[in-house]
């Protein structure tokens, strides 16, 4: 069920935690674009390296890094050029420039993404009336235009006949391009994928819903090129696997579902979305596809680029049949932070907790000194701080206010564990000598372990 109440407080610890930060903020901020903050670069890079290593454990994968800059050609091909448009219409009042899909939902009408520039002015005309902005409040709006989604730019150009050069729209494309080149190494064959993972530009008309729709945003794709006669059943197996995957992020299986694209482009053989729900609402997380040889072939007629297989296994050539999964890094990560976020009462006292599954955590301990002002339990402390950070990624020092504000602060970054070093550390007592106080943040229960012991600990919750 959506909860708005839910989404501010998730931007506000983002901010104030330095997970993530407004784009240009002290200009007045950038529509659609973010900064990641000390943390967030941590659980990104933990949710890039988790999905990584999903796709690492297949044999037959290999990964590339393609350029964000390619040959417009690319995109003339893939058919991003003349079909890949969003329907702008523009507000007569606040001239706001609005989707006008988006506000037809916003009323319960669906528009279809076949339809032309004509059907869909029929379509918002007939139900103006009932459309109000949601910047102004008024219902005054000019025509639906189609407005192209790629961002360009000016690289290259030295004279106004230079072709327009993209930024990449998605990764896929640069799988796609050299998709030959990783054949020819000679380390893969039918059936095998290629993942990557990068950044992707989009000139989104309304970017909203916080981290879900930016316009610099950055995606987890891979493309698996299959036999025509195996694909269904090779589709299915990797529908199956990549549903079980966010169990590894800790995602509640009930927060998931699939959703099957109502209305396929002409190429798609079949389409499925995976959706969380996010506090806005069920939304796309990640798109299972299974594109045919469409890709492939459309490169083969415009480059005049070979791309067949050579079939040593049953002979003759085939284009290779295409299975995709693609998956956002941002809407992961948004769908992270609604899946940690939590409130409770702990020592009579409410506290907003970040419980991150330990493995994607953007930190994973935080060691104390008792008190800051006491050299001798600070170079003990600095010694077991050491000691951990050879152990375990991802460790934070932290002396600043007493023991009790320093694990709200860590609660409410998420970390699991944190190492307290006291007089009991230093003491004579064999049984306390080089023992701390590892307190856990779910529950709040601390259990006094030798140093070792604490960092053993630590190291078994996060592999």
């Amino acid at each position: 069920m959506a909860d708005a109440g839910l989404m501010e407080k998730i931007v506000s610890l983002a901010k104030r935690r330095g997970f993530v930060f407004p784009g240009s903020e002290i200009y007045g901020g950038f529509a659609g674009v973010y900064d990641w903050g000390p943390y967030g670069v941590f659980l990104r890079e933990n949710v890039v390296r988790t999905w990584e290593r999903s796709m690492q454990e297949h044999d037959d994968i290999a990964f590339i890094d393609s350029g964000i800059f390619t040959a417009p050609e690319v995109w003339e091909a893939s058919g991003h050029v003349s079909g890949f448009n969003d329907p702008l219409v523009e507000c007569l009042s606040c001239h706001s420039k609005l989707r006008a899909d988006h506000l037809l939902e916003s009323i319960g009408i669906n528009a279809d993404e076949k339809m032309s520039e004509a059907e869909l002015n029929e379509l918002f005309d007939a139900a103006r009336k009932d459309i109000v902005c949601p910047v102004c409040g008024k219902k005054q709006f000019g025509n639906v235009v189609q407005k192209n989604l790629m961002a360009t730019s000016t690289l290259g150009r030295f004279s106004e006949e230079d072709k327009e050069v993209y930024l990449r729209a998605e990764t896929a494309q640069g799988i796609y391009i050299n998709y030959k080149n990783v054949l020819q190494t000679g380390f893969y064959k039918i059936p095998f994928g290629i993942a990557q993972v990068g950044k992707v530009f989009r000139n989104e008309i309304s970017p909203r819903q916080f981290l879900f729709r930016k316009r610099e945003f950055e995606q987890m794709e891979m493309q698996y090129f299959v036999r025509p006669s195996e694909a269904p059943a090779i589709y299915e197996s990797w529908r199956a696997e990549r549903m079980a995957y966010y169990d590894r992020l800790g995602i509640r299986p009930d927060h998931l579902r699939w959703k099957r694209h109502d209305n396929l482009v002409f190429y798609a053989k079949d389409a499925w979305d995976i959706q969380y729900e996010y506090p806005f609402g069920w939304g796309e997380l990640e798109g299972l596809h299974y594109r045919g040889d469409y890709d492939l072939s459309q490169h083969q007629k415009f480059s005049g680029v070979d791309m067949s297989y050579r079939d040593e296994k049953v002979g003759g050539s085939f284009i290779p049949h295409v299975i995709e999964a693609s998956v956002g890094v941002d809407r992961t990560v948004l769908m992270v932070l609604a899946e940690a976020y939590a409130e409770d009462e702990m020592n009579g006292e409410t506290r907003v907790v970040m419980r991150f599954h330990p493995r994607i955590a953007p930190l994973k301990a935080a060691v104390f000194p008792l008190l800051k002002n006491k050299p001798e339990l600070v170079a003990k402390a600095r010694e077991v701080y050491d000691d951990l950070k050879k152990a375990v990624p991802y460790v934070i020092w932290d002396d600043n206010g007493n023991i009790g504000k320093r694990y709200r602060r860590q609660d409410e970054i998420g970390t699991p564990f944190c190492i307290t070093i006291d007089f009991d550390t230093l003491g004579e007592s064999p049984e306390k000598k080089d023992t701390v106080t590892l307190r856990r943040r779910d529950s709040g229960e601390q259990d006094r372990l030798s140093i070792k012991d604490a960092i053993e600990t630590i190291k078994k919750a996060i592999a």
